[in-house]
């Protein structure tokens, strides 16, 4: 039998990271130009367009990790992918949560924790 609570916390980070990297790609340069404000102060400030990319990058594996694991779950109550997913989207955050503390955005970087909260109990549930 498949974990419920697994499913619906990798549906919560595939929801999550995949509404995330859509919103990037179709307003890349909206993005860009709000990031560029928000790192002025930092080493990024040069950096933010590729910074932007990688973050896109890893959201979205993260996002398919996280469906594909929940399809796993259901079809034959494999762990791996969700696990992949749950991983992928630990570092991805990180990532975010490094970015946040950087730019000396501490409500940003609060709120990165709470997702990464459940991004940690799914690892911790399918591992």
């Amino acid at each position: 039998m498949f974990n419920v609570a697994s499913i619906l916390v990798l549906v919560l980070l595939a929801v999550t990271f995949i509404q995330s990297g859509y919103d990037k790609v179709m307003d890349w340069k909206g993005n860009v130009s709000w990031l560029r404000d928000h790192f002025a102060e930092t080493k990024l400030k040069n950096h933010v367009p590729l910074a932007l990319f990688h973050i896109l990058v890893l959201e979205l594996i993260s996002g398919i990790l996280c469906v594909v694991g929940c399809i796993e779950l259901v079809v034959n109550s494999g762990r791996t992918f969700g696990l992949y997913g749950g991983v992928f989207s630990c570092v991805t955050l990180i990532m975010l949560l490094f970015g946040q503390r950087l730019a000396k955005d501490y409500d940003g970087a609060r709120t990165i924790v709470i997702y990464f909260i459940p991004a940690v109990m799914a690892v911790y549930w399918l591992s």
